[in-house]
């Protein structure tokens, strides 16, 4: 029959293993590619397999402030992620004055803005629309 212990250094090794795996195969989606987004989610999954990485090696040594670590790199990593799909997303659109790429902009952005040019005295208003 197989301890605890025994069973828990075995699993903790598999574990590795599969990390290992699932590492080189994400970094080879990395380099592959094809599109851009693909990469972006091979990061992720790259900031995921250092989660696990760290939680392996927290439980493996017993030091479980590593498991706080792990948790503050997911965080950081999330906000990787959003980062980068941001840029993905607007990745060579120009954005006016709050409005989406396509120039529109939403009914309370259009509101503000009338009211904004009514409160104007007249004079204003011709200075501005000359420019």
């Amino acid at each position: 029959m197989i301890s605890a212990q025994d069973f828990l250094i075995l699993s903790v090794d598999i574990s590795l293993v599969m990390l290992l795996l699932a590492f080189l195969l994400t970094i080879v989606r990395i380099v592959i590619g094809p599109t851009l987004p693909d990469r972006v989610l091979a990061l992720d999954m790259l900031v995921a397999v250092g989660i696990g990485f760290i939680a392996i090696i927290g439980i493996k040594t017993g030091y479980f402030l590593y498991i706080d670590v792990a948790i503050a790199l997911g965080l950081i990593g999330f906000l990787a992620t959003v980062a980068f799909s941001r840029y993905v997303l607007n990745r060579g659109t120009v954005v006016d004055e709050g409005g989406d790429p396509e120039g529109n902009y939403n009914i309370i952005e259009i509101e503000i803005r009338q009211s904004a040019q009514s409160a104007q005295p007249a004079s204003a208003q011709t200075v501005q629309g000359d420019s």
